[in-house]
């Protein structure tokens, strides 16, 4: 297992980040390389991905999610391995620190030597990034699930 860990300053709410992160559905919008993300259960998504031509495709199961504060995930079934946690801090009234960090077991010789590349680092990077500028350009959240689990 392989594991990284990035942050991304946004410039919203600490309410605002969180509640938009639970929006997996939205996704694609700023995670480069995920196709779609279906919100089957409240605690379960299924992502279709395609990551240097490589198409995957696999269940996640939410197993901790604390409003305001984390999202953490598994993989349950699929051709994809990783867990990880992405936790949201308060700066101050219109500041939020969001935090990543990501498990994941590479599959094969092209995903092992990207990994070892530095790869996955770098689109853990972009996608935060891209989140970033995603939620600061809406200035507030497309939607929230505020449950408990």
């Amino acid at each position: 297992m392989s594991v990284v860990e990035e942050s991304v300053e946004v410039q919203v709410p600490l309410t605002t980040a969180y509640d938009q992160w639970t929006q997996f559905e939205e996704f694609p919008r700023f995670m480069d390389g995920v196709e779609r993300i279906e919100q089957r259960t409240p605690t379960l998504t299924h992502w279709v991905t395609s990551v240097g031509g490589v198409t995957r495709e696999f269940d996640a199961e939410i197993t901790q999610q604390i409003p305001d504060e984390r999202v953490a995930w598994t993989t349950v079934e699929g051709d994809a391995r990783q867990a990880g946690v992405v936790t949201f801090h308060r700066l101050d009234d219109t500041r939020t620190k969001v935090m990543l960090q990501l498990e994941h077991d590479p599959q094969g010789i092209v995903e092992t030597v990207g990994d070892k590349l530095g790869f996955v680092r770098r689109q853990a990077q972009g996608d935060l990034k891209r989140f970033k500028q995603y939620i600061e350009a809406r200035g507030t959240e497309s939607g929230a699930w505020r449950g408990q689990v």
